[in-house]
This record gives structure tokens, C-alpha cells and sequence, in this order.
């Protein structure tokens, strides 16, 4: 499974989500901070449609809203190697 989050640093949502990724100490999500990298930026205009940060994306879906996707690493912990 492919995650990868599109975000930027001072956003308060993304932060809920970074936290949650810590704290489960993920290292399956793959970060794209949009406001130091220009074609990550573009990348989730084209492929979601919209700048809407954060927007985690599953094997190249976008799921947006900060407690969608902090509900689904939640339900869905990473595997084990």
C-alpha cells in the first residue's frame, strides 16, 4: 500500500495528522510538504483537483479532511515488516 501526504508545515490540520502519525510511529507515509516543493504542489492540484491540504493519498486516491484520515491510519496500522 502506497500512502503518500500532501501537507504543509504550518497548517494546524495537518499538524493533527503528523501528530497521529508520530505518535503511532508510522513510517509507511511518505510526506509532500507543497509550500517548500513546487511539483508536489502541482502534483495534488492534478491528481486531486484542488490545493486542499492535508490530503492523504491511498494507492493514489485523495481522502481530505484532517479526522477522515487520522480515522483511517487509525483503523488502519501499519503493517508489520
Amino acid at each position: 500500500m502506497t500512502l503518500k501526504l500532501y501537507m504543509f508545515e504550518t497548517c494546524p490540520y495537518c499538524q493533527r495528522v503528523l501528530k497521529t502519525i508520530q505518535k503511532a510511529g508510522r513510517t509507511d507515509v511518505e510526506l509532500h510538504d507543497i509550500h517548500k516543493n513546487e511539483a508536489d504542489r502541482q502534483k495534488l492540484i492534478e491528481a486531486g483537483g484542488k490545493e486542499q491540504v492535508p490530503c492523504l493519498f491511498i494507492d493514489g486516491k485523495p481522502m481530505y479532511e484532517s479526522l477522515d484520515i487520522i480515522d483511517w491510519l487509525e483503523r488502519h496500522p501499519q503493517e508489520k515488516a
